[in-house]
């Protein structure tokens, strides 16, 4: 579907084909790291992409993609002030890291993080895109109902590592994402393993097998097992993901994977029905 198609699209972003949200329902699991190296990964394959950090008051996303330039903002004659989004690595990007000041905290209530939310899906000007990736907070609440209730979200990417304390939040959050309808693309379980650089031996840090039992129990599959490695973790404190870092690395082969199956299996679980605007709850 094109972008230009999406516009007749109920509760769609003007320009934008198709919107990804990368979810888990818990923090700490590589939300963050998933969403920008994906983001990437689809520009590299030649898509329009934009990037949302949904995560309001703790956002990441600005020093993840190395964002140095602030959003302008201009004037759209009858609309009012728009937000025209900085580009990174090939991708659109907004934050509220270009916000607020350093660590100044951001301590809303859920009326205010609903106006933002509203903000980056009404008020930035992202021209065409095929693909705009929204990284998701942590939980089920507020930015989650808000982010169903104002745009059609195509799919939902959910992220686990594999113990059962993580997939625990990742099911709330599967059961969030189906009652405001929002199909599930698939399952990346990432921290899968840790392999030794020095002897080349296998740790399974935090267990087997969790990404496969969700993807059985949701009826989906596997996109990714992505390892825990030193080379993502300094690309996204370089503000530079691994898959633009080290673009002949496995690991950017693995985003690169991911990317080509979400592309390909948006298109395969997008149901119209899904794509109504969301009642209030």
């Amino acid at each position: 579907m094109s972008a230009q198609a999406s516009s007749a699209k109920p509760n769609s972003i003007p320009g934008v084909g198709h919107i990804i949200a990368v979810s888990s329902g818990k923090g700490g699991v590589g939300k963050s790291t998933v969403s920008t190296n994906l983001a990437c990964a689809l520009a590299l394959t030649g898509a329009r992409v934009g990037l949302m950090d949904a995560d309001i008051t703790g956002p990441n996303i600005p020093t993840m993609m190395g964002v140095t330039e602030l959003p302008q903002i201009t004037d759209v004659p009858g609309k009012g002030e728009f937000f025209i989004p900085p580009t990174s690595h090939g991708v659109k990007v907004m934050s509220m890291g270009f916000l607020v000041q350093g660590d100044q905290p951001l301590i809303w209530r859920g009326p205010m993080l609903h106006q933002a939310v509203t903000q980056f899906c009404r008020q930035v000007e992202w021209g065409t895109l095929d693909f705009l990736v929204i990284d998701m907070p942590p939980g089920t609440g507020d930015v989650q109902l808000s982010l169903a209730q104002l745009v059609a979200v195509s799919g939902a990417v959910l992220v686990t590592t594999p113990q059962e304390i993580a997939m625990q939040d990742v099911r709330r959050s599967h059961v969030m994402w189906d009652k405001v309808r929002v199909p599930i693309i698939g399952v990346v379980e990432n921290m899968s393993y840790f392999r030794a650089p020095d002897t080349g031996t296998t740790y399974n840090i935090f267990g087997t097998g969790g990404g496969e039992l969700l993807a059985k129990k949701f009826n989906t599959k596997v996109l990714a097992h992505l390892p825990l490695l030193p080379a993502v973790r300094e690309g996204g404190d370089e503000g530079r993901p691994v898959a633009v870092r080290d673009p002949n690395s496995e690991i950017a082969g693995s985003f690169m994977s991911l990317a080509r199956q979400v592309s390909e299996r948006v298109h395969q679980v997008v149901d119209p029905a899904s794509l109504i605007q969301i009642g209030k709850f």
